[in-house]
């Protein structure tokens, strides 16, 4: 049998969405909430400018909310409303013209009395109608167009309340017009018990039974009916609002001229008065302005008026704005029907992003009730700034930083998985083990570093840390903010981690200092406040050593400016520029007290400043620190080399 020579070609998928497209990462989604949250947003305004941004090719909130608005202003600048009336003065022209060609070939008085009439009827169309009402038509063309024009407004008039009556009510015979009457009549009747408080559960089913045709939606109650009915009825208003006031009036007359009977007319005010009283939340004073070229019907106006409303809804829940707001707030649906189905999928995927990082516990309230990072979240950020400083550690030495979990080394018998900063001997057997499970599973290569198991050593020494990071004006006025607090939350994560033992305490230091926690400290909003007050920073960092007498004493200092501010015995901070001789007095005594504990020091500073420069080495030298002066880009693995450096 020959074979077949198949080709295949490739390409985008471009049948709808792609079935196939990865989940947003919540990973991803985190770090760039955390660095908002650094940069001093919110947790919860953080959450919200994601969802405005989106994110991996999924288009946000705000690009959603632009295609609304354009698709809105697309509908408004190119139509305009005024079909119908277009229409009937084209019908009523060629009306005239047939009966006054048929006039002039008649050499008699009626004739001449005939275009007397018709050259004294109103110049606006919709008298002009009606006094035509009553005219016997000499030529059968011109008895045709006018009616055409009945009929005409008939179905539009339909067409405005009841979905496809244009094309239904074509041709329409005198039966057709009188069941429509009969259905509005039925109908009214309905809406009127319902609306004096009667069940009308009953003569809803029979009012379905019997007029169901005209009612596709199929409607399960008679609340769910008036709802229908009051939406589009709102429409026609507004539709009729967006109208000149010569233009509303000339319609209003020709309604009356509706399938040369204005009981439907009538009929139709009654429903409409009914429905504003029953639904007085609906939009029955707006307006709209079209200004376009393309001339729309009354039912194609009324339906162009819906899709502004559902626009002006769908812009409201995509802005998040309104108290309460949720993701799941948005009408997919209808933003399917009106940007596609890509525009359905991307807010989809932002209502689940929002959905699971809740569930996932991600954010917890605080005590005052506001939303902040929690624990989980915390080390998620922690995990991504620590990644972060491990590459760069590698990048910047070409080597790993190498730490001993305790002094003697002495095995505990355990074993677990080699972790970044680990020099303990491999336990070779497991290692093997590892290897030989991952080749059974298809995995070719002979060796593989998450492979390695290293024997668990117990640690015999530990630390008590303060990092001191300042938190002053010029920190966030020379972008140093944002490295600062990924530099806690790399050091908290290492030690939180792999130096369990040690005792880490972030103290802050403006125009005074506390003691914070990560939370706390990376969610800081920076404030204008002068004073550098080091001083009260090494008093709290005193405090947690000496409550740590049994372990390795560590401060690492992070500024940018020298200090300029000091506490006073009565615990009142003073502040002065240049440097006052009191405030360098109280900084250097208490360097000196924590150098009596054995302290070891290290300075990190932070531009360019020659006398934060020349103060840092006296201090330096004094106590016997180190002073490291870092990139921005390069703060968080100085921090971390130079504590894994002091741990050995």
């Amino acid at each position: 049998m020959a074979r077949r020579d198949r080709r295949y070609a490739y390409g985008p998928y471009t049948d709808g969405p792609d079935p196939l497209a990865p989940p947003v990462d919540l990973r991803a989604a985190m770090d760039e909430i955390g660095r908002d949250v650094m940069e001093g947003a919110s947790p919860r305004s953080a959450l919200q400018e994601l969802l405005r941004r989106g994110m991996q090719n999924r288009r946000g909130l705000d690009e959603l909310t632009r295609e609304v608005w354009q698709r809105r202003s697309r509908l408004q600048r190119e139509n305009r409303l005024d079909g119908t009336l277009q229409e009937v003065r084209e019908l009523l022209q060629r009306a005239l013209d047939a009966e006054r060609d048929t006039l002039g070939r008649q050499d008699t008085d009626d004739a001449r009395f005939r275009e007397m009439q018709l050259d004294a009827l109103p110049s606006d169309t919709g008298g002009a109608v009606r006094e035509l009402d009553s005219y016997d038509w000499q030529s059968s063309d011109a008895r045709e167009a006018y009616e055409e024009i009945r009929d005409l407004l008939g179905r539009e008039m339909l067409d405005q309340r009841f979905a496809g009556m244009k094309q239904a009510m074509e041709n329409a015979t005198p039966q057709d017009v009188e069941r429509i009457r009969e259905m509005l009549d039925d109908l009214n009747n309905l809406l009127a018990n319902h609306a004096a408080g009667q069940d009308t559960g009953q003569q809803f089913q029979e009012f379905m039974q019997k007029h169901g045709e005209f009612f596709p939606e199929n409607p399960r109650n008679t609340e769910e009916l008036v709802d229908l009915l009051a939406q589009r009825a709102a429409a026609a208003q507004r539709m009729l609002n967006s109208m000149t006031p010569e233009q509303r009036a000339e319609l209003m007359e020709l309604s009356q001229q509706a399938f040369g009977d204005p009981r439907l007319a009538q009929a139709l005010a009654q429903l409409d008065a009914q429905l504003q009283g029953m639904r007085p939340g609906e939009d029955w004073d707006g307006q709209g302005r079209f200004r376009g070229d393309n001339p729309l019907g009354m039912g194609e106006a009324t339906r162009a008026m819906e899709q502004l409303g559902q626009l002006d809804a769908l812009a409201e829940q995509l802005s998040q704005s309104y108290p309460g707001a949720r993701m799941e707030d948005i009408d997919l649906d209808a933003l399917g029907e009106h940007l596609g189905d890509q525009a359905r999928v991307d807010a989809r995927a932002l209502a689940d992003l929002q959905r699971e990082l809740e569930r996932q516990g991600l954010f917890e309230r605080a005590p005052d009730g506001s939303l902040q990072l929690s624990p989980k979240a915390l080390r998620r950020l922690g995990e991504a700034a620590l990644r972060d400083v491990v590459d760069k550690i590698g990048a910047r030495r070409g080597e790993r930083e190498t730490r001993r979990s305790g002094a003697s080394a002495e095995a505990t018998g355990a074993t677990r998985p080699w972790a970044f900063g680990d020099t303990e001997a491999w336990n070779v057997p497991r290692t093997l083990l590892n290897a030989q499970l991952r080749q059974a599973a298809g995995d070719s290569r002979v060796l593989d570093v998450t492979d390695v198991e290293i024997v668990e050593t117990e640690q015999r020494s530990r630390a008590a840390v303060a990092l001191c990071v300042d938190t002053s004006w010029s920190m966030v006025q020379d972008g140093r903010w944002v490295p600062m607090k990924r530099t806690a939350l790399a050091l908290h994560q290492l030690i939180s981690t792999r130096f369990r033992g040690d005792d880490l305490k972030l103290i802050t230091f403006g125009r005074h200092a506390r003691s914070v926690e990560l939370g706390e400290l990376v969610g800081l909003e920076g404030v204008w406040e002068q004073g550098t007050n080091l001083h009260h920073a090494l008093l709290l960092a005193g405090q947690h050593l000496r409550r740590n007498p049994d372990a390795q004493p560590v401060v690492l200092v992070v500024t940018d400016g020298e200090p300029t501010a000091h506490l006073e015995p009565d615990g009142e901070a003073v502040f002065h520029w240049p440097p006052s001789r009191e405030t360098l007095r109280a900084t250097v005594a208490e360097v000196d007290r924590l150098t009596g504990l054995q302290a070891s020091f290290t300075f990190f500073m932070l531009g360019d400043d020659p006398r934060l420069a020349a103060f840092i080495d006296d201090v330096a030298r004094r106590c016997g620190g180190r002073v490291v002066a870092p990139t921005l880009d390069g703060l968080g693995a100085e921090v971390v080399s130079d504590y894994l450096r002091t741990r050995r």
